[in-house]
């Protein structure tokens, strides 16, 4: 089924002003890219005739809901990780949802204990192997990054990105401190480069045989095979899932939180509830190439086909409360140095 693109983007984000509630409007602002929304909220108006504005904020979401304050017009935030989630929550600029349908479609350890914010999808972070250098069975831990065995041959983005301090905080939660930092410094000694670019530019970077391995998360093999010029980076890798030693993969989430101030909370609601429903987790997964979370939804062919693998349980406001450990112990080994 193809759905157009009809979702009405605040003009000019940046300046947006607040606006009346209205009775058949919901109003997000999102991390995330209105046109990677859009097969969602186009099919949620169509089911309900609810029109679903979309302001997209590069960054500051709470320096601009808290300067809003209670005139913010907007009802939801969407966020692609843990740590920004939990910052808006941590603000006090959410409130608390409490729903049968939320309760039923989304995993406890993907979702606060509170109600403040509820996850939509996961990806894994996970390790990107050259396919000609890094033989099966090489690497299957996330400990294993640190092994001298792979010095000068990890590409990673940097260690401050939110994706690497949400793992950072997991190896913290599973380890300790002291343990961690040791890691960390492994981990650096091993890298090929300093770290640098995205996620898509360490397989890059294999592809060119600058190195063997790198971390990155699994939607991003998605994106690459969809570009034609990124097509031979993604086919020169394979996907590995590795562990925590007593754990499981590591995931993390793309999530949704009403706003304190919400001037639509009846429909931010039913929009909250609609996106765990098995329809749209199954739009949203495949448009994003990530993994729905509502039980008895499945990830599309493609990302299937990556593997199996065990999600760590660990709840992700455990991990996102280590942020500021996981972050002093990044720059006490100055990991981008």
């Amino acid at each position: 089924m193809t759905f157009s693109i009809r979702t009405s983007v605040f003009a000019g984000a940046l300046a947006l002003t607040a606006i009346p509630a209205v009775a058949e409007e919901v109003n997000l602002y999102s991390y995330r890219q209105p046109e990677l929304l859009a097969p969602l909220t186009d099919a949620f108006t169509e089911e309900t005739g609810i029109k679903v504005n979309v302001a997209h904020l590069d960054k500051g979401m709470v320096e601009r809901l808290e300067a809003e304050g209670d005139r913010s017009p907007a009802d939801l935030v969407f966020t692609v990780d843990i740590s920004r989630l939990a910052a808006v929550v941590n603000a006090g600029l959410t409130q608390p949802v409490t729903s049968d349908v939320l309760t039923e479609n989304v995993p406890a350890a993907y979702h606060d204990p509170d109600g403040h914010w509820w996850g939509l999808t996961t990806r894994a972070r996970i390790v990107y192997a050259s396919k000609d250098r890094v033989a099966d069975g090489e690497v299957t831990t996330y400990e294993d990054l640190a092994d001298p065995k792979w010095k000068n041959r990890i590409c990673i983005r940097s260690g401050t990105n939110a994706y690497n301090v949400a793992l950072v905080s997991a190896m913290i939660h599973h380890h300790g401190e002291e343990a961690t930092k040791t890691w960390l410094e492994g981990v650096k000694a091993n890298l090929a480069r300093k770290p640098q670019g995205n996620d898509r530019a360490q397989v890059k970077a294999i592809w060119a045989g600058e190195c063997d391995i790198s971390v990155g998360n699994t939607y991003y093999m998605g994106k690459m095979l969809e570009d034609a010029e990124q097509t031979e980076w993604a086919n020169s890798v394979r996907i590995v899932f590795p562990t925590f030693e007593e754990g499981g993969a590591h995931v993390n989430i793309s999530g949704v939180a009403m706003t304190k101030a919400a001037p639509n909370k009846e429909n931010a609601l039913k929009l909250m509830e609609f996106l765990v429903s098995p329809k749209a987790q199954e739009i949203y997964a495949a448009a994003n190439y990530e993994y729905p979370i509502a039980p008895g939804t499945e990830a599309i062919d493609l990302v299937k086909g990556w593997g199996e693998f065990t999600a760590d349980d660990t709840n992700l406001m455990d991990l996102a409360n280590l942020r500021p450990q996981a972050l002093q112990l990044i720059q006490d080994v100055d990991f981008d140095g």
